[in-house]
């Protein structure tokens, strides 16, 4: 049965001008999932990203590590939402006491209870996106081939919740702790994608421990 394996794009520049870019240590967290990648041995594996800078570099740089030839299709259903913008719109003041995860975990939360979001769509407009986008997947895949998809921890939590019935709150939890450049893994059935593990950083793990960030 396919594989499909959905990366979290490495560490953005949070500090910087341009929030959509990688940093230095994305670019290095980016190479070492694709060598992760290269280790598990997977069948000519299909590429997709976002179309977001951050995923598209996450997916050039770990195919170059892992070696993969194909080339990388992009589909902005993939995208992860604009957290400033639900910062702006959803959050309460913030304060000393209240860190800016839990802000995040706030704004999202009520984005999701808003069935008439305005300006960047409804939560379910974006889950359904990503439903559809995993749903459409297998029918590139043929047989006897896997795919790797380079996305957001937004988009994860909303596949992974949607396929283990999670309501809100575990899906705000499941947000709140993906690992940059880590690897959540499906397998496609006759009915469809099945969650099999999620947010797998071991490649971060050990000597390597100081890789593994959160945001």
């Amino acid at each position: 049965m396919p594989l499909i394996c959905l990366v979290r794009h490495g560490q953005a520049s949070a500090t910087a001008s341009n929030y959509d870019m990688l940093s230095s240590l994305g670019r290095a967290q980016a190479s070492a999932v694709g060598q992760e990648l290269a280790r598990r041995g997977l069948r000519d594996p299909y590429l997709v990203s976002g179309t977001l800078t951050r995923q598209r570099d996450t997916a050039r740089i770990a195919a170059e590590a892992a070696g993969f030839q194909g080339p990388v299709h992009q589909d902005a259903r993939w995208n992860e939402y604009d957290h400033l913008a639900l910062l702006g719109r959803y959050a309460p003041p913030r304060n000393k006491e209240r860190s800016v995860q839990d802000l995040l975990d706030h704004a999202l939360m009520a984005w999701m209870k808003d069935p008439a979001a305005d300006g960047g769509g409804t939560w379910s407009a974006f889950a359904e996106g990503a439903g559809a986008a995993l749903a459409e997947l297998p029918a590139a895949l043929g047989r006897g081939r896997d795919a790797v998809v380079f996305t957001s921890a937004g988009l994860l939590a909303a596949v992974c919740g949607a396929l283990l019935s999670l309501p809100y709150e575990g899906v705000v939890a499941l947000n709140r702790v993906a690992v940059n450049a880590s690897i959540t893994t499906l397998v496609v059935g006759g009915a469809g994608a099945t969650f099999l593990t999620f947010n797998e950083h071991a490649h971060f793990a050990g000597d390597l421990r100081r890789m593994r960030t959160y945001r």
